[in-house]
């Protein structure tokens, strides 16, 4: 781990100090509220009801704390980074790079467009070659790309069968590409700043520099696909930069490049749905370095859609919960790393089923507790108002307070981006796509399909609420009863519960509500 020099207090320090304190806060005051559901349990039932709760709180706190260490730790990094910008030298040779494109029925007009930005990359055309790795299935894709790449002078790798996916389509070009490092670009992703590897290349003077990953972002688009990037945004502003303090700088699949010789070393990528996690973990364990350089080269497509974003977290969760399962395995080489990196893996492995299972089961805790003998839950309108019960505020904070940290993204992307409404947005997203989040986790699990594969109700649907309906049943399901339940509280005089139940029933209805909206 880096220890962080002396610094000046600014603004943006004390900005990060306090919101840092606010969240370890939130988390410490769900550990207490377990505490008071301890005091207060007075049966097996509303013992067990604590045991889950504490179990729940201290999972959160974990990763409330991580999280927070992360965002405050990232302040440090863009001075990390120019000490060792400033002590580059000069490349004093070009060294050979393979520019490589991964496609699987990609829009073709859109491959072409970004590949031919790519050949104009401010590099020497001799030690350049570009490849485009193609797994279409669709025949007449496949022709056109081939039909383009002869004419362009682009190597064009066709593979009638995706096996080990786009980490196959990689190794593939392998057995035939001999450059000393392989630049990878998404084929939805347009070069914006030429100087791509003459800016990453000489960071490689370092031997055991394996790879560099840069800062990836999606070109501005609609108010959705601008909060989905936000979304993304938040890992590449302030998670990138604390795990490259510790060595761990995710190779996020794009945006960076790769010293061939630590691939081959490695054993190629591991033909995974997230190939660029298990490589990055299989890089650290045969201990070389990584690098992040938080600048942007390449803007990727907007997601304009909502079936793309579940799509996208679908594979994102299935191939975190593999590599959980594959961490785990590795057990004996993962205890040579320093326990902060341990911790990164855990943390990047577990995150979305943090943010998924673990809030699908507080909800569903939320239920028990609503309808169990502890005191708050049965406090009427009267006495909420009434200054008689102020203690019992407390007992509703702590028990607010897993929900309450999940709006970190609200305040964080209003002080970073000026936006509550994109946070907003964020924050609704976490509960829209916690079910297909889980569920992929589920697939995971029983070794199913890794692709979300969306109900097709009739032609030319996607926009329509049946689709958004035949789509999200599980959602309207947990919705339903959750408003259901909210109603039997509020008339049996439980107003605390009919608050709490009302409010999640509405957060996971978003699903249902974003697919018919943005389709």
């Amino acid at each position: 781990m880096i220890l962080m020099q002396e610094t000046p207090i600014t603004r943006g320090l004390v900005v990060r100090f306090l919101t840092v304190s606010i969240f370890i806060i939130l988390s410490i005051a769900g550990i207490i509220f377990s505490g008071y559901m301890f005091i207060e349990a007075n049966s097996t039932y509303t013992f067990a009801l604590a045991c889950a709760f504490l179990a729940l709180s201290l999972f959160a706190g974990f990763f409330n704390t991580y999280a927070s260490i992360s965002y405050f730790r990232s302040y440090y990094y863009d001075r990390y980074i120019e000490r060792i910008t400033a002590h580059l030298k000069p490349l004093k040779r070009m060294p050979s790079v393979a520019v490589a494109m991964a496609v699987f029925n990609e829009d073709a007009k859109l491959v072409e467009k970004n590949m031919l930005r790519l050949k104009q990359l401010d590099y020497r055309k001799d030690r350049l070659r570009f490849y485009l790795l193609d797994d279409s299935s669709n025949k007449e894709t496949v022709k056109e790309l081939s039909g383009f790449c002869s004419k362009n002078g682009i190597e064009f790798l066709h593979r009638d069968r995706r096996d080990g996916y786009k980490a196959g389509a990689l190794n593939n070009m392998m057995k035939s590409c001999k450059e000393e490092f392989i630049a990878v670009i998404d084929a939805d992703e347009y070069l914006v700043n030429d100087r791509f590897l003459k800016d990453l290349l000489p960071y490689f003077d370092d031997k055991k520099l394996a790879y560099i990953q840069t800062e990836k972002r999606a070109s501005r688009g609609s108010f959705f696909s601008d909060a989905v990037d936000l979304f993304d945004a938040f890992f590449f502003k302030f998670i990138q930069p604390h795990r490259a303090l510790n060595n761990t700088a995710i190779f996020a699949g794009s945006c960076g490049v790769i010293r061939r010789s630590s691939l081959e070393e490695i054993g190629g990528f591991p033909e995974y749905v997230i190939e660029d996690t298990f490589f990055s973990l299989e890089s650290d364990l045969h201990n070389f370095k990584s690098l992040y350089v938080p600048k942007v080269y390449a803007l990727g497509k907007p997601m304009n859609n909502y079936s793309s974003l579940v799509k996208q977290q679908w594979r994102y969760n299935y191939g975190d919960t593999q590599f959980i399962k594959y961490f785990m395995r590795r057990s004996a080489e993962s205890r040579k790393m320093s326990p902060w990196s341990a911790i990164d893996y855990y943390g990047h492995g577990f995150g979305l089923n943090y943010l998924s299972i673990v809030l699908i089961m507080f909800t569903v805790l939320s239920v028990f507790v609503s309808f169990s003998t502890i005191p708050f839950a049965h406090m009427t309108i009267k006495q909420v108002f009434n200054a008689t019960y102020i203690s019992r505020y407390i007992e509703i904070f702590g028990g607010a307070a897993f929900v309450l940290s999940i709006i970190a993204p609200v305040i964080l992307t209003k002080v970073y981006f000026g936006s509550v409404r994109k946070g907003f947005m964020i924050f609704v997203l976490n509960f829209a796509l916690a079910v297909s989040r889980a569920k992929a986790a589920w697939a995971a699990i029983l070794g199913k399909d890794p692709i979300w594969r969306p109900v097709r109700v009739s032609p030319g649907s996607k926009h329509s609420l049946i689709y958004a309906m035949a789509n999200t049943k599980m959602e309207m399901a947990l919705a339903g009863s959750l408003l259901s339940l909210g109603f039997i509280s509020l008339i049996t005089s439980n107003v605390a519960g009919w608050i709490w139940l009302s409010t999640y029933g509405v957060l996971y209805l978003f699903a249902t509500v974003l697919l018919y909206k943005y389709g």
